[in-house]
């Protein structure tokens, strides 16, 4: 009977939830020479499925500029994941899906991103590691209004 309360996490299913890629300015902007601004943004989300099953999906936006107004590229994936995830205390919960779960998916959207850009004719984006935990933190303490100390 206690093995019934042992903690359970694994992975269900990885899968690429969504995935858009634009190029606006081809074909001209293949023309340029000028090393692109590269701004990368992060979105995590979690959502149940089923009891003790969660979804969890990393959205990773890329988007390569020159100057203000030139747009090289821009891509957007989401990673998403099925999770089992079981007899975890419910104030575990929260970070388990936001800095465990992105932390596996992570992987699997920069290999995407990478892909996509490669695809679309241009040098391969390669994604530096991310440290979730710290993002969390900085979430959390965002949401109750503090302010980190640097």
């Amino acid at each position: 009977m206690a093995e019934n309360n042992q903690p359970v996490f694994s992975i269900e299913k990885l899968y690429v939830k969504d995935l858009s890629l634009e190029v606006p300015g081809a074909p001209q902007i293949f023309l340029e020479r000028e090393a692109p601004q590269i701004n990368v943004q992060l979105r995590t989300a979690g959502q149940g499925v089923d009891d003790g099953v969660f979804e969890v999906t990393l959205t990773v936006t890329v988007t390569a500029k020159i100057g203000e107004d030139r747009t090289l590229f821009l891509v957007e994936v989401a990673q998403a994941g099925i999770f089992q995830i079981r007899n975890i205390p419910e104030g575990d919960l929260e970070p388990v899906m936001m800095i465990g779960c992105p932390n596996i998916l992570f992987p699997y959207a920069r290999e995407a991103v990478s892909d996509a850009v490669t695809r679309a004719g241009f040098q391969p984006v390669l994604l530096s590691p991310v440290n979730f935990e710290s993002l969390y933190q900085a979430q959390r303490q965002q949401a109750a209004g503090e302010v980190p100390v640097q």
